[in-house]
């Protein structure tokens, strides 16, 4: 009898921890992971903006101030720190691109572009890998921080000064996808 509560105390003061913590591990790269996937997907977004800009310059040159507004916004969303920030500079560069879009509309010329066509596909896709790496992301954020807070690993969490994550919130209009069908 002994033996066994032995073995158990064992398991507990030892055993545990070390598995507990190791989930902790696990799950904050699981994190990093998303987040990197996020950047990955948000970088060929921003590669494909200036290539949409200079298609639509052709056709509609005294568009200055909307070509302005993307580019601006382009560079404040590639330059944003923290989620927070950059959920913010997300959302302004979207709401631009719908202006830009929306400025496109009035050139049929421009609607016809195969090259235009072409770049408007890949943002289309682009839009929807990101969405599904801000999914990932987040579901991965929720495991972890449900860890962190639930009894008994919270004991572990704060034994070894795990953190919560921070969730990548959007605002309601930014959950809106872009249009960018004609």
């Amino acid at each position: 009898m002994l033996t066994w509560i032995i073995i158990i105390l064992v398991f507990i003061l030892v055993v545990y921890p070390i598995f507990v913590y190791n989930s902790f591990i696990k799950l904050r790269n699981r994190v990093k992971e998303a987040a990197s996937d996020i950047e990955v997907q948000l970088k060929r977004r921003y590669d494909l903006i200036p290539n949409v800009i200079e298609s639509v310059k052709g056709y509609a040159t005294h568009e200055k101030q909307v070509f302005e507004d993307v580019t601006m916004a382009r560079n404040k969303a590639i330059s944003a720190q923290g989620f927070k920030e950059k959920a913010q500079a997300e959302q302004d560069l979207s709401n631009t691109l719908k202006s830009l879009f929306a400025v496109a509309e009035n050139y049929p010329e421009l609607k016809a572009n195969t090259n235009f066509l072409e770049l408007q596909k890949e943002l289309s896709d682009t839009e929807n890998k990101i969405q599904a790496a801000r999914r990932f992301y987040n579901s991965m954020v929720l495991e972890l921080n449900t860890k962190i807070e639930s009894f008994p690993s919270n004991v572990i969490a704060k034994i070894f000064k795990f953190q919560l994550a921070e969730f990548f919130d959007m605002d309601e209009k930014e959950k809106e996808p872009i249009k960018v069908q004609f």
